[in-house]
């Protein structure tokens, strides 16, 4: 039998395996197309992104293949050309080693996941499409298009907006159109455009046209609204009738001439909508990603939730797998991400009409789980700095090695930092590895901070014992509580 079974070799797809191969759990990744995605649309990666992509080993590689944002500089009709930045500039500090977005195009931030899942044993098995499934108490029986059955513990559907494994399970979508005009996104090459600029050209009467060049490659993302193209819906080059079409888009909206154009990547259209998924299980099916939550692309939303859906999944059905964890565990996982899921979508629907500003709530590093069943307050009182449900931030080490508690925290371990020489229980489960480390930054009080696998404080207390039952929770029942809202 299969361990688990992911529908989809997206950015969520690709996150789960690598994280559940990390972790040994048997994976098999179906995916309906011949190849990855080759498009450039969700090219923002968010700074939680970043730190998910440091534990899994590729931050160094996303930052070399991607680079900043460049300011945009904006024409309008009878308007000097105005600039301005789009996102908040911001160094690293102590705690926040990634401290702004990293534009990366989407297919190649795939590229690096699906390199990342070979080097752990993993492969994707393309031209693969789930064309059914039935689920019992011991597992799941799934059809693919290959004509091959799979026999799995768990199926995670991470096959997008338009899921099947969703249709299947007859889990409706709810949510509304945000936008009624329709949008072409391409990937192009454009002569002679300099790259020091995000390009706009915006004529209330006629539309808008953003040329950004995408870093790391000679490329730029083509964004026009409203517009529709015949024949552009997923077209991977070749077609010079699309060609020829964006190049007259080009022309009409912008001082650029037709022939600038000089070839399509990859071009596709749609319309925007906001959705989420009713529930995000159902028996052993998970949904996670586009599967569970449809949002506006503005602000650079959507790809960064499926990854983190992906990362608070991974370690639950790892430790469920392996017998270290009641399956009760994995009842957290839409308690918790749903909530924030439908206030991001909320977030990317105020961005899409320019109601908010991409600042740091487009970061993703304020989002947690306070009132998440697996979060725990001490019986006394709280060591103070970082606190249950919290982001576990970074911080400095001095004379201490390594120098950071992201090494401590990177792998697939939970980790217990004891502060300032308060003492750990004895005994812990072999998931859960005990650093000793001196006061500093968000940890400056002495205590001990056990923090999940995926990088959450769960708890912070200065009693042993109280780390101790926490984890025998996790063992006996999946350790969720009833949440108690206070009166």
């Amino acid at each position: 039998m299969t361990e688990v079974l992911i529908v989809g070799a997206g950015p969520t797809g690709l996150t789960l395996a690598c994280d559940l191969r990390r972790r040994g759990i048997g994976v098999r990744v179906a995916e309906r197309g011949p190849a990855l995605f080759p498009g450039s649309r969700g090219k923002g990666i968010q700074p939680r992104t970043l730190e998910v992509l440091d534990d899994l080993g590729l931050a160094d590689a996303a930052l070399a293949a991607g680079g900043p944002y460049p300011p945009m500089l904006v024409r309008r009709p009878g308007q000097p050309p105005a600039e301005h930045d789009l996102v908040e500039r911001a160094a690293p500090g102590a705690g926040t080693p990634y401290p702004q977005p990293l534009m990366l195009p989407q297919w190649r931030t795939q590229l690096l996941l699906h390199e990342r899942l070979r080097a752990l044993g993993g492969e994707v098995e393309f031209e693969t499409a789930l064309t059914g499934l039935e689920q019992d108490a011991a597992g799941v029986t799934a059809r693919l298009s290959t004509g091959r059955t799979v026999r799995a513990a768990y199926v995670v559907a991470c096959d997008g907006g338009r899921s099947t494994v969703r249709g299947a399970l007859g889990i409706a979508m709810h949510g509304e159109t945000v936008d009624p005009e329709p949008f072409v996104v391409a990937d192009v090459r454009i002569a002679g455009l300099e790259r020091t600029h995000w390009h706009v050209w915006s004529d209330e009467e006629h539309g808008m046209l953003a040329l950004c060049p995408l870093a790391g490659t000679d490329a730029f993302q083509l964004v026009a609204r409203p517009a529709t193209l015949e024949g552009a819906e997923g077209t991977e080059g070749g077609d010079d009738s699309v060609r020829q079409a964006l190049g007259a888009l080009l022309a009409a909206r912008t001082d650029l001439e037709a022939g600038r154009l000089e070839e399509v990547l990859y071009s596709s259209q749609f319309r925007v909508n906001a959705a989420m998924a009713e529930r995000f299980r159902e028996g052993r099916v998970f949904l996670a990603g586009d599967a569970a939550h449809i949002h506006s692309p503005a602000g650079g939303q959507g790809l960064n939730t499926g990854v983190q859906d992906a990362y608070n999944l991974g370690w639950k059905l790892g430790l469920v797998l392996r017998g270290q964890a009641a399956e009760g565990l994995l009842d957290s996982y839409e308690a918790e991400r749903a909530p924030l899921a439908a206030g991001v979508l909320g977030l990317s629907t105020r961005l899409h009409g320019g109601a908010a500003r991409r600042g740091p709530e487009t970061h993703q590093l304020e989002l947690g789980y306070p009132d998440s069943p697996l979060t725990r307050r001490p019986a006394g009182p709280a060591p103070g700095g970082a606190a249950p449900g919290d982001r576990a931030p970074d911080a400095h080490l001095p004379d201490h090695a390594p120098g950071r508690v992201f090494e401590l925290l990177r792998g697939p371990h939970a980790t217990l930092l004891a502060v300032g020489g308060a003492t750990p229980p004895a005994d812990l489960p072999s998931y859960v590895r005990t650093h000793a480390i001196p006061p500093a930054d968000a940890y400056a009080a002495g205590g001990l901070y056990l923090i999940r696998p995926d990088g959450y404080v769960a708890l912070a207390t200065g009693e042993a014992e109280e780390v101790r039952a926490y984890l025998a929770g996790l063992s006996r029942d999946g350790g969720c509580q009833p949440r108690v809202d206070a009166a």
